[in-house]
This record gives structure tokens, sequence and C-alpha cells, in this order.
């Protein structure tokens, strides 16, 4: 069974810095898209950003792009989110998502809570 544990959240300042991570266990497929979504409160869920590790192509919501990077480890056993220069409106839940590209099968985290104050 494959399970998504998000880490890493918490309280920054406006402009601060703040890493994510997201560590997988279970058996899934190495080629797969690892992505991050997250959702404001009274908001629909939006994703932030993608890599495909298939061919390492990383794409980004236009709201994060240059504030954002996602990457993961050798193995592929954990992913990150990079943020920097922080907003209030970044503030959201976020969620680690990976989708393996032969069968289709999703996974989610279980959410991590991000607060920036200004």
């Amino acid at each position: 069974q494959v399970q998504l544990v998000e880490s890493g959240g918490g309280l920054v300042q406006a402009g601060g810095s703040l890493r994510l991570s997201c560590t997988t266990s279970g058996s899934i497929a190495r080629m797969r898209v690892l992505a991050w979504y997250r959702q404001a409160a009274g908001k629909q869920r939006e994703m932030v950003g993608s890599l495909t590790r298939r061919d390492n192509v990383s794409q980004y919501a236009d709201s994060v792009k240059g504030r954002f990077t996602i990457s993961s480890s050798i193995d592929m056993k954990t992913q990150y989110l990079q943020m920097t220069s922080l907003k209030p409106e970044d503030t959201a839940v976020y969620y680690c998502y990976q989708r393996e590209d032969w069968t289709g099968n999703e996974y989610w985290g279980q959410g991590t809570q991000v607060t920036v104050s200004t």
C-alpha cells in the first residue's frame, strides 16, 4: 500500500522560505508524476507545480513561478517543494500528489498547513 506523508509546514513571515517534504512508502513505479497542490480556505484545490520523472520536465502555476521549486531525492522516495519569497496569499494546506505513468494510479498525502503572516 502506497502512502505519502508530508512534513515541513508551519508559520513563516512574508518574504521567508519553507521547504516541504513528502515521503513515499510502499511499492510504486519509478516513472511517475510528482506534484504539489494547495487549497486555501474557501477555495478550490489548485496545482502548484509538477515534475515528470520520465523527462524531468517541471511546470508551475503562474502565481509561484520563479519562487517555488519541485525536486526529488535520487531514489525518488522523497519529493520536495522549496518555497521562497513567500506571500500571505500562499497560505493554504499543501498536498503532495503522485501518479504512476503506466497504471494511472493516483496517490495523495494528508496535507500540511502553510501559513504566511504579514
